[in-house]
């Protein structure tokens, strides 16, 4: 089983994950959804949604935009990363489970723990 975890504000994929309202966490088995639900994001800290993400079991995470600080405290989360996604939450996790998901990299690489960047 895997489990995903997509920042959503409403039904769409948010731009930044780490100003997204909520978390649409999606558990899979094979290409079938087990479960999804949403839930509310904690707050942006730096540090702090890679270890909150980890510690709910997310082996993986479809983002808009994302700094390069972010994805390294991702991968020291064991959490994979990828960034670029975008659209309505069911095409998005229909897309990826085809593996037909288009994405582009959109990693901010300037250095700034509170990031804004308008990706």
């Amino acid at each position: 089983m895997q489990k995903l975890a997509i920042p959503t504000n409403g039904e769409q994929v948010a731009s930044h994950f780490g100003r997204c309202p909520e978390f649409t966490i999606v558990e899979i088995e094979g290409d079938e959804i087990v479960k999804q639900q949403v839930i509310e994001n904690p707050g942006h800290k730096p540090g702090f949604l890679p270890r909150f993400l980890n510690e709910k079991g997310v082996d993986f995470i479809l983002a808009g935009g994302m700094g390069r600080k972010a994805v390294n405290l991702f991968d020291e989360n064991n959490i994979e990363v990828v960034t670029g996604a975008t659209g309505e939450i069911d095409t998005v996790i229909k897309s990826y489970l085809a593996n037909s998901l288009e994405t582009e990299e959109d990693i901010c690489d300037h250095d700034h723990d509170d990031h804004d960047c308008d990706h």
